[in-house]
């Protein structure tokens, strides 16, 4: 019950672009946790943590409330 609520609720955090960095870690984290805490079948958790992870790695998005409260930041590669 309580890992449920807890994937959802970030969930909607990562969805919503609300301190994507954090809440992508940690849905992550719940997500290997539902995974290895019940049997049966693993590869859906395990998926949605590899999910999660990579809009980690990505960041939030131009729509996101993280663009509007820190600001959208972007690399200039012509710069390199």
């Amino acid at each position: 019950m309580v890992p449920s609520i807890l994937a959802t609720a970030f969930g909607v955090m990562v969805v919503v672009g609300l301190f994507t960095p954090f809440a992508g870690i940690m849905a992550a984290a719940v997500e290997v946790w539902i995974a290895f805490s019940h049997p049966g079948y693993r590869w859906p958790q395990i998926g949605v943590a590899a999910l999660c992870l990579s809009l980690v790695m990505i960041g939030p998005g131009a729509w996101s409330i993280d663009a509007r409260l820190f600001g959208r930041k972007q690399i200039d590669l012509s710069e390199l």
